[in-house]
């Protein structure tokens, strides 16, 4: 799709009551949302058919009772902040720049996290949960797929 078609797509989308558009061509789909900081949700190329998997077997059931087990400790409850969007993931702004975010650092919701560049568009992706970082899923560079966690926070 044409990067000026797309522009105006989104100021029409911007300018008008309409929340949702999505158009699918022959070189992909895009989907566009009004709502939020990241206009453009997904650009991916148009699906392929798929052969059904066979679904996976269930274990025999065991005729030993297994023992009454204490209940574990509670871990703490981890969210995972997914990407919006498919494009190449970057932990900053520019190369050789300070990180957004380290593991064990604190983030607020609203604070920047990373850019996912898409279409040669650099879209800040901001933390929608306060918390401490736990783990950084993707590397510097990555191609990352829409719905894919990006980290973890505590």
């Amino acid at each position: 799709m044409d990067l000026r078609k797309l522009k105006t797509l989104i100021d029409l989308v911007s300018d008008s009551n309409v929340s949702e558009l999505e158009i699918t061509e022959a070189e992909g789909k895009v989907r566009i949302v009004k709502g939020s900081n990241v206009v453009m949700q997904g650009y991916a190329p148009a699906p392929m058919q798929m052969a059904p998997m066979a679904a996976p077997q269930a274990p025999a059931a065991s005729t030993v009772a297994a023992p009454a087990q204490a209940p574990a400790p509670e871990a703490p409850e981890l969210h995972a902040v997914k990407s919006p969007m498919v494009g190449t993931f970057y932990r900053s702004s520019a190369p050789g720049a300070k990180s957004f975010v380290e593991v064990g650092d604190t983030v607020k919701v609203g604070d920047t996290i990373c850019i996912i560049e898409a279409m040669k568009i650099l879209n800040e992706i901001e933390a929608d949960k306060a918390g401490k970082v736990v783990q950084i899923l993707c590397e510097n560079g990555q191609a990352v797929e829409y719905g894919q966690s990006l980290l973890t926070i505590e």
